[in-house]
This record gives structure tokens, sequence and C-alpha cells, in this order.
């Protein structure tokens, strides 16, 4: 299976640059699978039904969220309707959505996609370790399922790395986001399963983590409130991961980054 997962979509750069891109990519690198994470789509924060369906219109087949799942109450009922768009599954029971889900990819397969948040640094959500391990329970890598992207939606390198060791041999692909900026990373772990501790963002990289420098700045200086953070709205690239896999393992042949457009180094997988 071919898979391409991108990392946070910020702003109007990062949704111009996806919306333009994702067909012409799905097509140059004949890919099975797109997940996309759209937690900062809406100007930084949150993510609009109506963008999500403009994501999915072009080319994306699961979208991913995080720390900024509700920012957008709209999202609420859609969540609720729309099963390719998931949130970090250690959310409490009874909280909107789902934080799996298994989608078709041509070739009679299929593959499970699931997000977990990580609790360093961030809101204290349930243990994404033993939430993980159960929902992987429910499924067999190269059986039941053919390939399983785990999005890890976390601030700290460790808390990605520790998920990912963890999950070596049972998942084909633990990836991370929030940081918004690329990784060097990217390997095959021991047991087979693709990684990188941060797909970075797509989004416009002269600013701050994908926000206006000069607000952004001011934040670290002052240390008081100060204008609200706007995206940078410059010519974005587009970053995230593709990954290769073996249908009958579901374990990771190749990873290989993808940063296109902007302001990064380009970097392109092999046809």
């Amino acid at each position: 299976m071919r898979i391409l997962f991108l990392g946070d979509v910020v702003g109007r750069a990062g949704r111009d640059a996806v919306e333009r891109e994702l067909p012409r990519l799905r097509a140059a690198l004949a890919l099975d699978l797109v997940v996309v994470n759209a937690e900062n789509a809406s100007h930084g924060f949150g993510l609009s039904p109506e963008m999500a369906r403009a994501f999915l219109a072009a080319g994306a087949d699961v979208l991913t969220l995080g720390n900024h799942a509700w920012d957008r109450k709209e999202i609420i009922p859609f969540i609720e309707q729309e099963k390719r768009l998931i949130r970090p599954l250690n959310y409490p029971p009874g909280t909107p959505g789902k934080g799996s889900v298994v989608v078709e990819v041509p070739g009679n397969r299929r593959a499970l996609v699931v997000q977990a948040m990580g609790r360093l640094f961030m809101e204290l959500l349930d243990d994404p370790f033993r939430a993980i391990q159960a929902e992987l329970a429910k499924h067999r890598l190269g059986g039941t399922v053919q390939a399983i992207i785990i999005d890890i939606h976390a601030e700290a390198t460790s808390e990605k790395q520790a998920v990912a060791h963890s999950f070596d041999g049972l998942a084909s692909l633990v990836i991370g986001t929030h940081t918004h900026v690329p990784s060097a990373d990217h390997r095959i772990l021991a047991g087979g399963t693709a990684f990188q501790s941060d797909a970075g963002m797509c989004g416009d990289y002269d600013s701050v983590i994908g926000m206006q420098k000069g607000a952004a700045a001011l934040r670290f200086w002052r240390k008081v409130p100060s204008e609200r953070l706007a995206p940078a709205e410059g010519d974005a690239t587009v970053c995230g991961l593709f990954v290769e896999t073996d249908d009958a393992t579901g374990l990771a042949k190749r990873a290989e980054p993808l940063r296109l457009g902007g302001t990064l180094s380009p970097t392109m997988p092999a046809p």
C-alpha cells in the first residue's frame, strides 16, 4: 500500500497548498491512502465542516484533529456524521466523534487510522498508550487490515518515540504531529514500523510555527497578552511522509519525507 501522511495544515496558505497539490500527488505517487492532520486549518485554530469537505474532495481519505479539535463548535455535529474525520482516541468516554476509522482502499484492502494525543506538556487526557493498545487489539495487521497508521499528536519527542517503540511491529506507521516542524529522523524501526517524530506542517514557514512572526515573537518578549495570533499567509510548504507497505505483513518497506513548495529545501519521494 502506498500511503501519504500530511502534517498539520495551518491557515489559508496551508489549505490552498494542500488542495492544489494533493490531486497531483495522488497521481504522481500512485497513492492508495492519504491522511491529513487538519486541526489548524481554520485560521490556525480548529477545522470547519466546509474545510473538511474541501480536503476530502481534493483527495484526502482520512482527516485527523488534535488539541484544537473543538475550537470550531460547528465541527461537533459534523464529526458525528463524517466518519472519515477522527479526533484523539484518548478523550474521555462520551466525547463526540471517534478516535479511529477503518477505510476501504483500492484492491479490496482496508486500513485502520488511529489518533491519540500525548500528555506531556499538554491537556491531561486518558492514557494514550493503553488506548492505542486496546484499539489495535481489535485488528490484525496483515490480516483484517492491510495497514495501520497511528497519528500521535504530542509536544514531547520522547513521548512520540515511546509510542513508536511500544507499537513497533504492530503498525505500519507511527507519525508525530503538533509541533509543526519536520524532524529529520524518518526511518523504519527494527520491527518494521515506519516512524517520524513530526511530519511538519503544511503552511508558511516564514513564521513562528505557522503564525505571523511579529505578534508571536512579542509574546516571548513581553509575557503579557498581545494581539491575537494569525496565520502567516506567504508561500506554503506541503510537508509529510510517504510510506510504502507490504500488504502481506502490513509492515513498511519504504519511508521517505515530502517537502514541496515554500521556503524549506524540497524533497520528493521516488515514484
